[in-house]
């Protein structure tokens, strides 16, 4: 007989119990119970896989909830002291040993700086002198490190949420579970770069609140938890495809919600971007595995990692109106995502377990340490390319990585693709590479146009 550790008791169970002790004084708990006992079933719409049935603990929305309270035990008593010393008009009255501490977390300098064209990145210094060679070996340094740092981390990724750790002829082994403990790796060393980056470096006063970085910092650590949980119910190449196609959601929003105009070539990209992903879903649909079955959860999750990503960049856009640095960016971010994502660990007693799992599996301690190396390089190597560069040749190079991290993917894990499939893959890719090429005409053929003439219309 096995003795291994004990499983809590189920939801049901405990409301059931609940309303026997108490004359179910709480009806609301056992009908809330009846509710979440119905969501697996209703959001595959197949039979609940045997890793679901095992503990409600290991149900994506459940675990979505318990983090968010995590989350809420800390960013509600900060909202409430930063009120209270607004209210207090603390940096007219303050003084003591604390004062600068809390003026910088609250008040800041205040000092905003006008906002940059590209709305994030000071402008890039122009190369005068510099050589052709010079230039090229830059470039390809710029892309080797790219393609290396997310490359690896994408196959990591894939391996880390899909795979077991310590199976053996006898013993099938076990899976990591739990996607926040690595979302908190990741943020920890990247905090620490950045911070020795900003130590060692000359950076612009610092100016804004630091209290205004946590909201990216929620958003941005939401989105990377939906990213992880996604691959338990798809694909990793039906992932990346679903992130290429990012841009159709934000360009609905924008029409919708800001009014927002566009050209006719970014329509005519978005309806390429749809057809090709289409393509590649519908002709996967035969060949489903039950460990990467395209799910309803898969299906939500990957459009919770879609809406929390792009309210991270907008509102790491407005924050660039102080005057501030990408790199002061990234330890501002990091450092709110640390302090989030190691207080919700502690509190629902998951970081000793997941340091616990890592003494077992000696191997998914290494695949832990490099994927958040490649994770805090490539931020790094982002801000160089963009600097050197400018966007489009990072857009560039970052669309062919996930052409590459798509064929890596099936080379390695066996996901099959089919000739459908293969050319919804290119079809996405063509939009891709169409949209950069026909926004760096439009930026030239914009500074060629006279003051008296009218641009092209948009709809």
């Amino acid at each position: 007989m096995e003795h291994g550790p004990r499983k809590p008791p189920t939801l049901m169970l405990e409301a059931t119990a609940c309303c026997a002790r108490g004359g179910c004084r709480w009806p609301w708990v056992f009908c809330l119970s009846l509710v979440l006992a119905s969501l697996p079933t209703m959001a595959t719409g197949e039979e609940i896989t045997p890793a679901l049935q095992g503990s409600w603990g290991d149900f994506w929305l459940f675990r979505f909830f318990v983090n968010a309270a995590g989350y809420a035990s800390i960013v509600v008593p900060g909202f409430l002291l930063i009120q209270y010393f607004k209210r207090r008009n603390y940096l007219e009255t303050g003084r003591g040993i604390c004062f600068p501490v809390i003026k910088s977390c609250v008040f800041g300098s205040e000092v905003k700086s006008v906002h940059q064209e590209d709305g994030s990145l000071p402008p890039r210094a122009e190369p005068t002198e510099s050589s052709t060679t010079r230039q090229v070996f830059k470039l390809l340094f710029c892309a080797a490190g790219l393609q290396a740092s997310y490359l690896t981390w994408g196959v990591l990724q894939e391996r880390v949420m899909t795979r077991t750790y310590g199976a053996t002829e006898t013993d099938p082994g076990e899976k990591f579970k739990d996607s926040q403990f690595l979302v908190f790796m990741n943020r920890i060393l990247a905090f620490t770069v950045a911070g020795l980056y900003c130590a060692l470096t000359k950076q612009p006063r610092h100016g804004a609140p630091m209290y205004k970085y946590s909201f990216a910092s929620l958003s941005n650590i939401l989105s990377s938890w939906c990213q992880y949980e996604a691959l338990k119910y798809i694909s990793f190449p039906t992932q990346v495809l679903a992130k290429a196609s990012k841009v159709i959601p934000v360009m609905m929003m924008g029409k919708l919600v800001s009014r927002k105009s566009y050209e006719y070539w970014e329509y005519l990209t978005a309806a390429l971007i749809s057809v090709g992903v289409s393509m590649f879903l519908l002709s996967s649909a035969p060949n489903r595995h039950m460990s990467t079955v395209t799910t309803f959860s898969g299906i939500v999750l990957l459009a919770g990692y879609i809406i929390f990503d792009s309210f991270t960049s907008n509102w790491q856009d407005a924050l660039f109106t102080y005057k501030m640095s990408p790199v002061q960016m990234m330890f501002g971010v990091n450092v709110f995502s640390c302090l989030f994502t190691v207080g919700s660990l502690l509190e629902q007693g998951a970081l000793l377990e997941s340091l616990r799992f890592m003494a077992r599996h000696s191997e998914f301690t290494a695949h832990a340490v490099l994927l958040s190396v490649c994770s805090a390089c490539g931020q790094l190597f982002i801000f160089y390319t963009i600097n050197q560069f400018g966007a489009a040749v990072f857009t560039i190079i970052m669309t062919l990585r996930q052409a590459f991290a798509i064929l890596l993917s099936c080379l390695i894990y066996g996901h099959t693709v089919t000739v459908v499939g293969g050319l919804g893959i290119a079809v996405v890719f063509m939009a891709l590479f169409l949209r950069v090429y026909a926004r760096s005409r439009m930026k030239k053929r914009s500074k060629k146009i006279p003051p008296g003439e009218t641009p092209v219309q948009k709809v």
